[in-house]
């Protein structure tokens, strides 16, 4: 916990730094309004998951090891192979948790929390209904309960997971030639942001969190938003007041507000424009 939480702070104020320094887009909404509120959804998470798994994803891996569960407990491999395997296979996990909570009506209804932001910045990647980080654990431990991963290749990838989310959610400038080489290695800033469109094809797109493999193997990559960054609409259409968008509680009525629709990936409409022949 003092690990992944000494890596937020200094990944946090890195990005926040950057992000005065070489924006990447104008923000709408005050700033200092927004990260009050996302730090204080922050907080509120932290505060909820120490109640109620003091041990958090840690301490599942270090029972799971005491008590040989998981295949790699059964399986001989160096701990650095053990590592980089357990860390590729959680981020897996984490691109078809992402798909199953757009896929599902209930479940969208907890993550459109994170889209409803009305802005795009380092703290948009930690702001997260409370319910969802909870189930969003659950699958993690179920995750090292069936893998039983090293201790430390949970570490490394809690902290790789919270690190690249802020990096990715960053309202940062980066070279084109630049950005094209990173995204073959990881998710950058303009890769995620597409998926933070109000456009619903482009909302359904480019899932990944840290690795950007799973976008391009699974066929949900998409290089560019029709708009463009600086023109491109952040967030959701349904919800554009900033009582429930930016301010704490609205985001934690969020998801009891409406009726629950038929949005799953599969059946979502949208209009493309047609193109030139």
């Amino acid at each position: 916990m003092g690990i992944r939480f000494g890596f937020f702070i200094a990944v946090l104020g890195i990005m926040a730094v950057w992000e005065i320094l070489v924006p990447r887009r104008a923000l709408n909404v005050s700033k200092s309004i927004r990260w009050i509120n996302n730090l204080g959804i922050v907080a509120l998470n932290t505060i909820i998951l120490r109640l109620i798994f003091p041990a958090a994803a840690v301490g599942m891996a270090a029972l799971a090891d005491t008590q040989d569960w998981g295949i790699l407990n059964y399986i001989q491999f160096p701990i650095w192979l053990a590592v980089i395997v357990s860390v590729i296979i959680m981020d897996a996990v984490i691109y078809f948790q992402h798909v199953l909570v757009h896929a599902v009506p209930v479940l969208w209804r907890l993550h459109r929390v994170h889209h409803a932001d009305l802005d795009f910045d380092v703290t948009t990647g930690s702001r997260f209904h409370p319910i969802e980080i909870i189930l969003s654990l659950l699958i993690k431990f179920a995750t090292i309960i069936m893998l039983g991963p090293p201790i430390i290749a949970v570490v490394l990838f809690e902290v790789l997971l919270n690190s690249t989310s802020m990096f990715n959610h960053a309202n940062v400038q980066i070279p084109q030639k630049v950005d094209r080489l990173l995204r073959w290695f990881v998710v950058t800033p303009d890769m995620h942001r597409v998926h933070h469109s109000v456009e619903n094809d482009e909302t359904n797109s480019n899932f990944g969190f840290n690795l950007p493999w799973w976008d391009r193997l699974f066929g949900t990559y998409r290089n560019q938003p029709r708009a463009g960054h600086k023109q491109m609409i952040i967030g959701i259409n349904t919800f554009r007041d900033r009582q429930h968008c930016t301010l704490l509680p609205g985001m934690l009525a969020m998801p009891f507000i409406g009726k629950i629709t038929n949005y799953t990936i599969n059946r979502r409409q949208w209009n493309v424009p047609k193109q030139n022949k």
